[in-house]
């Protein structure tokens, strides 16, 4: 069997790190099982779905390497859901009720004041065809409820484990408005049977809607069809809340744009949070799939820290080989080389940190010296040699400077860097003078912007 897993985002929005986790490991496990990855885009809401949003999803989903095997929209399909409409409702499985959802919710408060669940009594089955013409002569239209069997259902979830549902507790589940549109369950199931899925990786929050789906699974295509499931805990943050009202400054489009986060810090995160691997950078998507298995999964809501990508993307920046940036960094306006690029590696957070840190170099630069350290960095300019400079000079310049001033440690080094780059941190000296240059040094050195 070829592993076919989907991922089924609406173009109601941009894409957030909950979205690309579940995106991830559906990518993570076809890859690891030699599979096919379908991007299914779920725009059966026409009123809210764009495809603007189609595009940027697409876009972020290419930009993180997430690519897919396939792809097709519901809203190509409606002729397919129609049809299954159509032999739900000969086999009985699928019927009209006309409550309104004021006389719903009246039922579900009686059911709570009398200690019983909320669930559907089915009075919609007792309608005789006369009573139906009757709504409908009221201008009432129905929505549609799929009949559960009543029975438990059962399934081996490949991250919780033996998974079962009575469906005697749970209502019917409505599968088509009053409108006539579909709600997700009964599409997803038509496509997921036509496209041969295989494998349904989601979050937790679906759960409650897999044994409905497995029976409507077995209704369409008979005991067994349903795909194998797995649901992941959802995220949380590092403080153990939701999510959901920070996950705009967490979309795909924040974390590239605003914060300049490169794909696998993302990636590498989002596959390592909440597993019992330990959340460090991987260099490739081959990497990540080679050390997936649903049983790392654990149970738990997973703790999301934005800082953890942070983290990570530095730790990738100071791996990267220029060649690999150097077209980037031109079109940011940094034309640097290998020699400058090795220079600032080691003090980038973000790629476009390097324009700062280039910056030092080329200038200008105003010297930050004050009180007994300005007759210090005048005499450090007199004993500059005049160059060229190379990896050495900082030694030798400084070994002078010991001698002639006595200063030494913070007290000898922290003005040169100071006045040299106006930043009490940044690359090894000794990297970066040879870099900034003897005339441009002796002028900071002397007081003087350059």
């Amino acid at each position: 069997m070829t592993v076919k897993v989907r991922f089924a985002p609406s173009p109601t929005g941009r894409l957030h790190v909950g979205n690309v986790r579940t995106a991830l490991m559906n990518v993570l496990f076809a890859r690891s099982q030699g599979g096919v990855f379908v991007l299914r885009i779920d725009d059966t809401d026409l009123e809210r779905s764009t495809k603007e949003y189609e595009e940027g999803i697409r876009a972020d989903l290419k930009w993180l390497g997430l690519e897919w095997d396939e792809s097709f929209n519901q809203s190509d399909r409606f002729d397919a859901y129609e049809a299954a409409k159509d032999r739900l409702i000969e086999m009985g499985r699928l019927y009209p009720c006309y409550e309104t959802e004021e006389e719903l919710e009246r039922k579900r408060k009686i059911q709570r004041a009398q200690g019983r669940p909320p669930v559907y009594d089915r009075a919609a089955l007792q309608l005789t065809e006369e009573q139906k013409r009757k709504h409908e002569a009221e201008g009432r239209k129905p929505h549609w409820r799929f009949k559960l069997t009543g029975g438990r259902v059962e399934w081996n979830d490949l991250i919780r484990g033996p998974s079962h549902i009575e469906t005697s507790s749970v209502s019917d589940p409505i599968l088509i408005r009053e409108d006539g549109s579909y709600l997700y369950t009964l599409p997803s199931v038509v496509d997921d049977i036509d496209a041969k899925i295989t494998h349904i990786v989601r979050g937790e929050d679906h759960v409650t809607n897999s044994a409905a789906q497995i029976e409507i699974f077995e209704a369409l295509a008979g005991k067994g069809s349903a795909p194998a499931m797995a649901h992941q805990p959802l995220l949380v943050g590092a403080d153990g809340e939701k999510l959901s009202k920070r996950l705009g400054s967490l979309s795909v489009m924040a974390l590239r744009e605003e914060i300049g986060l490169e794909p696998m810090a993302i990636l590498s995160v989002l596959a390592k949070v909440g597993t019992s691997d330990p959340v460090e950078v991987r260099p490739d998507l081959e990497t990540l799939a080679a050390e997936f298995a649903f049983s790392k999964v654990s149970r738990t809501p997973a703790r999301l820290d934005p800082e953890d990508m942070r983290r990570l993307n530095a730790r990738l920046l100071h791996e990267m080989d220029f060649g690999e940036v150097s077209e980037r960094l031109y079109e940011m306006g940094v034309d640097i080389d290998s020699t400058v690029w090795l220079a600032i590696r080691p003090n980038l957070e973000t790629l476009a940190d390097a324009k700062d840190w280039f910056a030092l170099i080329e200038g200008p630069v105003t010297p930050l010296v004050a009180g007994e350290d300005e007759d210090f960095v005048r005499t450090a300019a007199e004993l500059l040699p005049a160059g060229p400079l190379d990896e050495a000079s900082w030694g030798v310049w400084t070994s002078a400077l010991k001698e002639r001033t006595g200063r030494k440690g913070k007290a000898l080094f922290m003005p040169l860097r100071l006045a040299l780059t106006g930043q009490s941190h940044g690359p090894e000296m000794a990297v970066l003078l040879p870099l900034i240059g003897a005339d441009r040094a002796r002028k900071r050195l002397q007081g003087e912007a350059a």
